[in-house]
């Protein structure tokens, strides 16, 4: 979405600061929920915490960085010169090579 919505390049989108809502079932038993709960790295300032507590939301910051958001690599290919842009997630063990 960075990458594509606000013309991010790869390595940038991987490593933007993340959030989630913790408010819908869980895919695994017992599908538990938090009602307006939201999580967000530590990179994500504290003043936007409050104004997402003001509208409501259960804001809980978590560490910069944090693993349990999740990770995401990325090879992109240019289809005009056929060049590959790789991207590593730095919250987990990963790298991105080429040939």
């Amino acid at each position: 979405l960075n990458q594509w919505v606000f013309g991010m390049e790869p390595q940038a989108a991987a490593e933007a600061p993340r959030f989630a809502t913790l408010s819908f079932p869980r895919s695994f038993e017992p599908h538990g929920f938090e009602p307006d709960r939201l999580v967000a790295e530590g990179r994500i300032g504290s003043s936007t915490l409050e104004d997402l507590r003001a509208r409501g939301h259960d804001p809980q910051g978590w560490d910069k960085w944090d693993w349990r958001m999740g990770c995401v690599c990325a090879v992109i290919r240019d289809t005009q010169t056929g060049l590959l842009d790789g991207a590593a997630d730095p919250r987990r063990p990963s790298g991105a090579i080429g040939w």
